[in-house]
């Protein structure tokens, strides 16, 4: 089960990353903030108010909103290459 170990903010809606399986990144989580429990989110300072959930095992916020762990792990995949096609 993939778990994030550690997490903090480096940027507007972006968190530097670490998961159970030894990857780690920068994720960018500015395009994932839609639906009603993300809006107040869209705030910087709200957004950067995460913590990384004993329970869950992911990063949630005071609002109750969360990520699941495949789905950071995932986009920080995504990103990488796309990052990477772009250097290329």
């Amino acid at each position: 089960m993939l778990e994030v170990t550690m997490a903090e903010p480096v940027g507007v809606y972006r968190i530097s990353i670490r998961f159970s399986n030894g990857e780690s990144g920068v994720v960018d989580l500015g395009e994932a903030l839609w639906g009603p429990v993300f809006q107040p989110l869209k705030d910087p300072e709200k957004f950067k108010r995460f913590k990384v959930s004993e329970v869950f095992h992911t990063i949630c916020w005071d609002n109750g909103a969360d990520l699941a762990p495949e789905y950071l792990y995932a986009k920080m995949v995504e990103q990488r290459a796309s990052a990477g096609a772009r250097v290329s």
